[in-house]
Parts: structure tokens; C-alpha cells; sequence
């Protein structure tokens, strides 16, 4: 995945760069994910499935207060005891069972050592996350990028509706399309494609919805300006 910088200055890369200046200029910084520390990032990476953010939060907040939020705890704690900790982020049954499993896969095969993961070449740990059951794509790069610091570009489906809308993809873009649309085009940053990602969403939650809201919409010239310049 990795390619030269110049990728900014092919015409794909040039219009990400204007919907990335476009975005930052309408939303200012975004300093996603808010969380303490990489483990609650994991956490509310499963918690967030299927839910908003303010009960992810309710669901984190109860665990902080049962001082459950540690890799060993959670590891220990019986699925049932879990669940009704989580319950405010919905599916908390189901919720329950993946972030045991999560926690099985980084007890086991990494010694509930963070920074090992950290260490593990890319690929090999993004197809160990995707064995964990109950852990796809998105949630996946999600653990990637905002709690290890990876250059793994998460895609959801904000990024689909706005592409397409934007003729930058098609109906039938897989999460593989998109991804390759952003890693092929963009330096290989983190932290680019974490602000972009969570710019992404803003745009998405506010405007670009299921009933767009255009007139307003900070992309509304996206593709009718001149290149934007390197705001990174």
C-alpha cells in the first residue's frame, strides 16, 4: 500500500485534497477519537457497532466506574457481568461476546501486550483482527489507525454516500475500493487519515445524510474549485 508523496498531486489525490481542505476548513480540527488511552479506543471501537456515540460513552463511563477498563479485568470478566455494564450501547449481549473475544485474541496471542501490537507488522495483525469474531473491516482499521497509530485508512458508510454523490465511486465499491481510493492517493500518514476519516463523519452526520442537506454542505463546490492547497 505504500506510495510516493506525489500521490497527492495525481488528479484522484488532487481532489481528495480539496474535499480535505474543504472539510478541515468548515469543521476545524477534529482530534478523533476521544478516549484515554488505546485500550478505550478498542472498546469503543466494538462498542460503537449498530450505535451512536453518546451511548458508546454511557457504556465506557460504566465501565470506568466499575474499574473494569483494563485489558486483564475485562479478559476475566463473564460475559453476562460485561453485558450489563454495556447495555446502554445496544446488542449489549452480542457486544459482550465480541469484546470478550477481542480481548481473548490480544490475551493470547500477544500477552496483553499493547505495544506488541504496535510492533506486529500490519498485515499480519490486520488479518488477526479480522479472525476475531465479531471484528470487521471498520471496527478492524478503526483499532488500526485511532489506538495503534497505523496507516490503515477506515472507511464507513458516510465515505460510501459521499463518493458516490461525488462521482468518486460507484454503487458497487467495496470497503476494498474505497480503502485503496485513500492509501493509493494520500501520504502514508496516520494522522492525515485520521483527521480525514473523522472529517469524513462530520460531513456525513451533519449534511451529507440519507436526505442530503447540499445547500449548506461544505462540498457543495467540491470539483469546481481549483486545487486546494497541502493543509496537512
Amino acid at each position: 500500500m505504500n506510495r510516493e508523496e506525489g500521490a497527492w498531486g495525481s488528479s484522484v489525490g488532487g481532489r481528495l485534497r480539496e474535499m480535505f481542505h474543504l472539510l478541515k476548513t468548515r469543521f476545524g480540527p477534529q482530534q478523533w477519537w476521544p478516549a484515554d488511552t488505546p485500550l478505550e479506543v478498542m472498546v469503543g471501537a466494538v462498542l460503537t457497532q449498530n450505535t451512536n456515540w453518546k451511548n458508546v460513552e454511557k457504556a465506557i463511563l460504566n465501565l470506568k466506574k466499575k474499574d473494569l477498563l483494563s485489558l486483564e479485568r475485562l479478559y476475566g470478566l463473564a460475559p453476562e457481568a460485561l453485558a450489563r455494564e454495556i447495555r446502554p450501547a445496544g446488542y449489549y449481549n452480542i457486544k459482550a461476546r465480541r469484546l470478550k473475544n477481542l480481548m481473548e485474541f490480544v490475551m493470547t496471542q500477544y500477552q496483553g501486550d499493547l505495544e506488541a501490537l504496535k510492533q506486529e507488522a500490519l498485515p499480519t495483525l490486520r488479518q488477526g483482527l479480522l479472525s476475531v469474531n465479531g471484528v470487521g473491516p471498520e471496527t478492524a482499521d478503526s483499532i488500526l489507525l485511532y489506538a495503534l497509530q497505523r496507516p490503515v485508512f477506515v472507511v464507513d458508510a458516510y465515505t460510501h454516500r459521499i463518493l458516490i454523490r461525488h462521482a468518486m465511486a460507484d454503487e458497487q465499491a467495496t470497503y476494498q475500493d474505497l480503502q485503496e481510493l485513500f492509501v493509493m492517493h494520500l501520504p502514508d500518514d496516520p494522522s492525515l487519515y485520521n483527521e480525514f476519516h473523522a472529517l469524513i463523519v462530520q460531513a456525513g452526520k451533519h449534511y451529507c445524510r440519507k436526505n442530503p442537506v447540499c445547500e449548506s454542505c461544505p462540498l457543495k463546490t467540491w470539483g469546481n474549485l481549483p486545487v486546494a492547497p497541502d493543509v496537512r
